[in-house]
């Protein structure tokens, strides 16, 4: 396939939070001293210039702009990223546009500016509806803003609507995660990702877990949750298509990260931002300030890059691939995977459908186990 016809995405990082959870590892900061938004703005605009000069005429088929908190920039400054994109390549007529936002960060006049500039999907960081776990969480919504953010996202004109909730908290019981779920649905998005919490080593609820004054999280607890997200979500119509992801159409599922799992070429834009372009990898250095100074003197961003080896490249095929619902190409295996394949069966973690594999309920809770086994 000839590389321009490779489906190429933009991920945009806004780097700032009007405040830092507990359990978050992502590359975020509340803003101060030198490290603002509008520096930033002025640098990813720089960096899209780069994009462009190396990229050459690429046509754009998905935008991302995540973080952090982008609505924290305002309508006016998202909608100059969002022109940016547009003014250095061909956007798609029909691309997918994205932008993330917690609840608190907005209000109906900024929703109706940003699907009147072109947005066409918004992502709301829920979490829960549980007062007690999005302290645990350290969230400062309120538990039903984001329901009525998603509400107003849609009233505002957004295509798609997207709820993100986190299941396995200390403290949580099966009870809260029903009812966030059914708080979920009451907005009426069309599109749910749930994660399971994972605890990071340097963030505070990390460490609140190795003092002891805090509860990990229990495995057994989140896999029932999982299981049970997955049969409520399923019938109200949602059908997963990834592993943490459930869609109530197709057209409801998020593009830009299809585009990640089916390796196609992406350009992260801002501080921490991964790209991916013709097998090569670069990432970005994670300091704002130092991004910003890079791009003001003329200077790549970049810190390292890589190119995967061919055994990386086969392990990630067989991560990336059994991620989705369609699974994975037998003929993508390894020659010597056919025994691990019928373990795999025997325990009824996979199944083979036209010439496919994919992955069961169980499965999908044992997901990477599975991709251990199958990747030898």
């Amino acid at each position: 396939m000839p590389q321009t016809e490779v489906p190429l995405g933009i991920y945009i990082h806004v780097p700032f939070c009007a405040a830092r959870c507990g359990y978050c590892d992502f590359n975020t900061y509340v803003p101060s001293g030198p490290e603002q938004p509008s520096e930033f703005v002025e640098a990813a605009l720089i960096e899209l210039t780069r994009a462009r000069a190396e990229l050459g005429e690429r046509r754009v088929s998905t935008v991302f702009i995540g973080g952090g908190t982008p609505t924290l920039l305002g309508a006016t400054e998202l909608l100059r990223l969002l022109n940016g994109v547009a003014e250095r390549f061909e956007v798609n007529a029909d691309a997918e546009v994205t932008t993330e936002a917690n609840p608190e960060s907005t209000d109906p006049a900024l929703l109706r500016a940003l699907a009147g500039g072109g947005f066409t999907r918004i992502s709301l960081g829920m979490q829960s509806a549980a007062a007690h776990v999005l302290r645990t969480l350290d969230r400062v919504h309120t538990t039903g803003r984001a329901v009525a953010a998603a509400v107003e996202a849609r009233d505002a004109g957004f295509e798609h609507v997207s709820l993100d909730l986190i299941y396995g908290t200390p403290g949580e019981s099966d009870d809260d995660w029903q009812s966030s779920l059914e708080a979920a649905l009451s907005a009426g998005p069309d599109h749910i990702s749930a994660y399971a919490l994972t605890v990071e080593a340097g963030t505070a609820m990390g460490r609140a877990i190795s003092r002891g004054t805090a509860k990990a999280p229990d495995d057994g607890a989140q896999a029932r949750r999982y299981a049970f997200a997955d049969a409520y979500l399923s019938a109200h119509g949602f059908e997963w298509y990834e592993l943490s992801s459930w869609a109530l159409t197709p057209d409801a599922r998020c593009r830009h990260n299809l585009g990640y799992w089916r390796s196609h070429d992406w350009w992260g834009v801002g501080p921490g931002a991964h790209s991916h372009v013709a097998g090569m990898r670069w990432w970005n250095v994670l300091r704002p300030l130092a991004y910003t100074q890079r791009l003001r003197s003329g200077n790549s961003p970049a810190a390292a890059h890589e190119v995967l080896s061919a055994e990386e490249r086969a392990l990630e095929t067989v991560m990336l691939g059994l991620r989705e619902r369609d699974g994975l190409a037998l003929s993508e295996l390894s020659p010597t995977a056919e025994r691990a394949v019928r373990r795999e069966l025997a325990r009824r973690r996979i199944v083979i459908s036209d010439g496919r594999v994919q992955l069961t309920l169980k499965g999908r809770l044992f997901a990477d186990a599975v991709v251990r086994e199958l990747s030898l």
